[in-house]
Formats: structure tokens, sequence, C-alpha cells
């Protein structure tokens, strides 16, 4: 039940909603304290205030309903990934056996999960996309009627060292992979240097995608499949609709998918296996991760000038903080941009 007290010429209201401790302010006035707490107490008592728990539903239940989510909401490699997380944080709560529902669970329980996972050595940044994951998880409980409230609201991320220089190739590195390459890998990195379209959204790309009239690429919701972010379109270069015309000439088969192995969809690891030969035969084996021709995308359009709004948009990102990893390449812009002026030059 609810409990008045006063502190410090103030009257407060302890009170408790699924677990959850909460201490209202309601004023000076001891008889308008009273009133208001006798309003709360008929609340509390009704089930207006927090969630019914008659309505809530088992973690395991949760973890079932989000996994279903997932299959229908998620590419293949993101589904693995977050079935992943599920199962190390179910790993750690299967030592608290009480924890069963989702109004068990308090911050503090996930700030204890940050240092079960540095127990197990996993990095900073790996923690805290976990504990992100977790807390879209009861996002979702919320609007599914299973959670009032968030129990991950108030747990902090752990510092990380941020990236603000992705790895990107230059032009002279460009141009050697594309000669080195042969006739499966060559259109594939042609077209993931000049759309910047990420690894999955490329090897879920089909020829309904193309629209040749209008020189679009649309990266857009499957059946099977979906982009990680919104749907978006991105303008087919003059050399790019060259080479996405010659290849439907020559390999458009009853295979809905551009790019392809023996007719069916290019395996999920098979791409980047491909992409570390290449580079270790280049000479720059360091390049392992095919996203490098994503930053590379995005990279030469800021180093050309193309404003991060526009990247933005054609990189598909929701935040614009994401795309400000490329900002440094811009002060070489910024610093000759001045140069541009010409007041008082006697011209």
């Amino acid at each position: 039940m609810a409990t008045l007290r006063q502190k410090g010429g103030f009257y407060f209201i302890d009170y408790r909603v699924s677990g959850r401790r909460i201490r209202k302010n309601v004023g000076k006035t001891k008889r308008i304290a009273e009133l208001a707490l006798k309003d709360l107490e008929v609340k509390l008592i009704k089930g207006e205030l927090g969630f019914d728990t008659k309505k809530e539903t088992d973690l395991s239940h949760l973890f079932e309903e989000y996994n279903k989510y997932s299959t229908t909401h998620h590419s293949p490699g993101s589904q693995r990934r977050y079935k992943a997380i599920w199962d190390n944080f179910r790993a750690f709560i299967s030592h608290y056996p009480y924890l069963t529902k989702i109004s068990h669970l308090s911050p503090k329980i996930f700030m204890d999960y940050q240092n079960y996972r540095k127990k197990e050595e996993a990095s900073n940044t790996t923690i805290n996309m976990e504990i992100t994951c977790l807390r879209t998880l009861f996002s979702l409980a919320m609007k599914w009627g299973y959670a009032k409230i968030n129990p991950t609201n108030g747990v902090g991320l752990l510092k990380q060292e941020v990236n603000t220089s992705p790895e990107f190739l230059t032009e002279a590195q460009c141009k050697k992979i594309l000669d080195k390459a042969d006739d499966f890998m060559y259109p594939i990195l042609f077209t993931l240097l000049n759309t910047g379209l990420r690894k999955g959204e490329l090897e879920n790309l089909e020829w309904k995608d193309v629209d040749f009239d209008r020189r679009k690429i649309k990266v857009q919701y499957k059946d099977d499949w979906s982009p990680k972010t919104a749907e978006r379109q991105i303008p087919i270069n003059d050399d790019l609709y060259v080479l996405l015309k010659k290849h439907k000439n020559e390999f458009a088969s009853n295979c809905p998918f551009i790019f392809q192995r023996n007719g069916e969809r290019i395996a999920s690891n098979y791409l980047r296996k491909r992409f570390m030969l290449l580079t270790a035969s280049c000479g720059f084996p360091e390049l392992t991760k095919i996203h490098s021709l994503r930053h590379t995308f995005a990279s030469h359009l800021v180093m050309k000038g193309v404003d991060l709004a526009t990247v933005k948009q054609l990189l598909g990102h929701t935040d614009i903080d994401t795309t400000m990893i490329y900002s440094h390449l811009t002060e070489k812009h910024v610093d000759e941009a001045v140069d541009k002026l010409t007041f008082g030059s006697g011209a």
C-alpha cells in the first residue's frame, strides 16, 4: 500500500507498482496530500496504476514470441545474432530461478548481466549491443501488452572506443581488386562500390528491384527478408547501368536473384570468404570485411563534396549520427571553402 511521508516541508507518497518503488511529491499542504493519498490508494485497488500481473506473460513465452517476430521481420543473419543474445541472457537468469516474469526484472538485473558478460570476456561493444537488443525486446513486450514498464530503463551503456575512421579502400585499391576479380565477383564488387548496398541487401536483390527506366535500385521488403532499416531507392549511375544491362542479358534465368550461385541465393558467408581471398591476393589482407566497400562508397562521396544528409539517405541510415563517422573526411573541403570567397580582392 501507499505511505504518506513528510520531508523538508513537502509531503511525499511512497508506493510500489509491479515491484518498482515510486516516490511522488504531493505538495506542502497536509490536507491536499491526504486527499492525494486516498485517490492513489483507490487507483491501486482498482488496478489502474501499473500493469495487471494477471495478464503478464512468462519470460520463456516472451522469448518464443520474439523469435516468431524475428523470423518475419529480420534477415537470417540478424535472427541468428538476436537468438544468440537471448540465449546469453537466458543462461544468465538460469542462475536466478525466481526470475520468471518481466515484473521480476529490474535495472540492477541488467547491470549484473553486464558484469556477467564482462567475466566471459565479452567486449564493451558486444555488451552494449546486447543491452540495446534486450531494450528493444522489452519495448515490444510493452506494445504487445505483456509489460507496463521496460525493465532496462535506466541501464547505461559501457564506455567504448568510438571508431571515427571507417575502413575504406583507396581508388587504387578499388582498381586493383576489380582488375583481379573473376567473372563472378566483378559485377558484385562493382555494384557494391557504386551503390553502398549492405551485403545482405545485395544478396537479396532481385531483378524486380531494378527499375531500368527510372534508373533506380529499390531496397524493399520481401516475403522472407526485410531490410535492416526502412525501404529506400538508390540511383543507378551510367557505368552501373551498363553493367546491370549486360549482366541481365548474360545471366538472367528463372532465378529471381541478380547475383546467384547455381540458380540460388548466395549463402550468407560465401562473399566474405571470396573477398578475403581476393584482398589477400591483392596484397592487403587486412581488409577482411566486405562491409568496407559500403564505407568506400560513402567515404569517396564525402571526399568528392557530397553532403552528409545525402549520404545518409543513400546509405539508409535512420540517424544522422551514424553518418557522422564520415564527417572528418569533410574537413579538407571546409578548409578549402573560404578560398572561394573573393570579397575585397580587387577583381
